[in-house]
């Protein structure tokens, strides 16, 4: 009679996660690693999400899960009370009560090989791929080639059906005629590598959380011309991350023959902030400004 399978621990699972996502590559100011749980304890169900959010863990705990993976850090910031009075305070707890762990991938996913935006580069169809730029010694977002040039409203409408849809959709800064062909992606917060992207000759920049600011003053440098810029919103552009994720981690428990023991799934959760949008007006470039008290 064959023996069952013993249970897998959460250290042999946190221990293939870090393997995949080392936790050294991790920006200083960054909190990833395991946040909760006993590295003794069993795990049998792994969830895959971008963020820890109530729903996402009570989305766990009515699974049965006993490990949650996350891409943003549920804890980055000092906290002195988990309470369940305020949102984390709860969200600690239900994951304690729950018996669930919570293991966080945050810059030292963004950095890895393939990363957060290596899955996004990928997504849009970008050949010859290289780094950005580099983070610490780590590859940091990538650049590559399209299969061909292509207009700027085409390239953004390309981007539209790759992405999972947003509420707040597509914002484009450009020339919709412009034709592009090299194409730089930062997934997440990317208009601190303004000076990267004009560097690495790309015609269009894809990211996300783009500023006034900031753009205005890049496409100001760009005298109107290249790069363009995409904000494809944080969420969209992170997301696909999480089967990539979920898929190396199987991979990486397979290697160690841990991967029969284990299920694994992606949240169903959308963790997208924003529902919805009022007034937007996909076309507009003029620069006349609306009359003072007038509708524009």
């Amino acid at each position: 009679m064959t023996e069952p399978a013993a249970d897998l621990p959460l250290r042999d699972v946190v221990a293939a996660l870090e393997s995949l996502y080392p936790l050294d590559t991790a920006a200083d100011w960054d909190r990833v690693g395991l946040v909760t749980g006993d590295p003794d304890q069993p795990v049998r169900r792994v969830l895959v999400a971008l963020d820890p959010t109530l729903e996402v863990i009570a989305e766990a705990a009515a699974w049965g899960a006993d490990l949650l993976v996350t891409h943003h850090p549920l804890l980055l910031r000092g906290v002195h009370s988990v309470a369940t009075t305020s949102a984390k305070g709860a969200s600690v707890t239900a994951l304690v009560k729950a018996g669930i762990a919570l293991w966080v991938g945050h810059t030292n996913a963004d950095v890895a090989e393939p990363g957060v935006s290596t899955v996004l580069a990928d997504a849009l169809g970008l050949l010859r791929q290289r780094p950005l730029s580099t983070e610490g010694g780590h590859p940091a977002g990538r650049v590559g080639e399209l299969p061909e040039s292509v207009a700027l409203s085409d390239f953004a409408a390309a981007v539209a059906a790759a992405l999972p849809d947003t509420a707040a959709g597509i914002r484009v800064s450009g020339d919709p005629g412009a034709t592009v062909s090299t194409v730089a992606v930062m997934g997440g917060s990317g208009d601190d590598r303004f000076d990267d992207v004009r560097a690495s000759g790309a015609d269009v920049y894809v990211t996300a959380d783009l500023r006034h600011h900031p753009v205005l003053e890049a496409r100001e440098e760009a005298r109107g011309g290249r790069p363009f810029l995409v904000d494809a919103g944080h969420w969209a552009t992170e997301w696909l991350w999480t089967a990539s994720a979920r898929d190396r981690l199987v991979s990486a428990l397979e290697q160690s023959g841990g991967a029969t023991r284990v299920e694994t799934r992606v949240s169903a959760i959308r963790t997208e902030p924003w529902t919805f949008v009022v007034g937007a007006n996909a076309a507009r470039d003029d620069r006349a400004a609306p009359e003072p008290g007038g509708v524009s």
